[in-house]
C-alpha cells in the first residue's frame, strides 16, 4: 500500500477534529485522553483532599497536566469545539461515576439522563464538525 493511500486510511479512522496526517491525529486523540484522565485525577483528588490534604498536590498537578495535554491536543490540528466537548463531557461522566465508586455519592436517574444527554450533545458536535471537515474537503 503507498503512502499516500495509508495517510488516506488514517485520515478516515481518526475522525475529522484532528487536522493533519493519521500520525497527528493519533497523537491529538492520545493527548485529549491524557487530558481526560488529568482532569479526572485532579477533580475526584479534590474531593480526597477534604481528608487527606496532601492531595491538594494532586489537584495542581492534575489540572496543569490537563490544560498542558488539551494544548496540545488543539496543537496536533484537533478542533477546539470537539476537544474541549469531549474533554468536558467525557469528566463530568467519569468524574459522576467514579465518584458514586469512590466516595458513595447518589447516582440517580436523572444525573444518569443527563449525563446520556451531554454525552450525546458532544456526539453531535463531533460529528458536525467532521461534517464540516469532509465538505471544506470537496470544496
Amino acid at each position: 500500500m503507498s503512502g499516500r493511500v495509508a495517510d488516506q486510511d488514517d485520515a478516515s479512522a481518526g475522525g475529522a477534529s484532528a487536522g493533519g496526517t493519521g500520525r497527528d491525529r493519533r497523537r491529538a486523540w492520545a493527548f485529549l485522553a491524557a487530558a481526560i484522565l488529568l482532569e479526572v485525577s485532579a477533580t475526584l483528588s479534590l474531593k480526597g483532599a477534604l481528608e487527606l490534604p496532601a492531595l491538594y498536590a494532586v489537584v495542581g498537578v492534575g489540572y496543569v497536566g490537563s490544560f498542558t495535554c488539551l494544548a496540545l491536543a488543539l496543537r496536533a490540528g484537533m478542533a477546539l469545539g470537539a476537544a474541549y466537548g469531549i474533554w468536558g463531557a467525557t469528566g463530568v461522566a467519569l468524574t459522576a461515576v467514579l465518584s458514586t465508586l469512590l466516595f458513595d455519592e447518589p447516582l440517580t436517574l436523572l444525573m444518569s439522563i443527563g449525563i446520556v444527554l451531554v454525552v450525546a450533545g458532544v456526539l453531535c458536535v463531533e460529528l458536525g464538525a467532521q461534517a464540516a471537515h469532509r465538505k471544506k474537503e470537496v470544496a
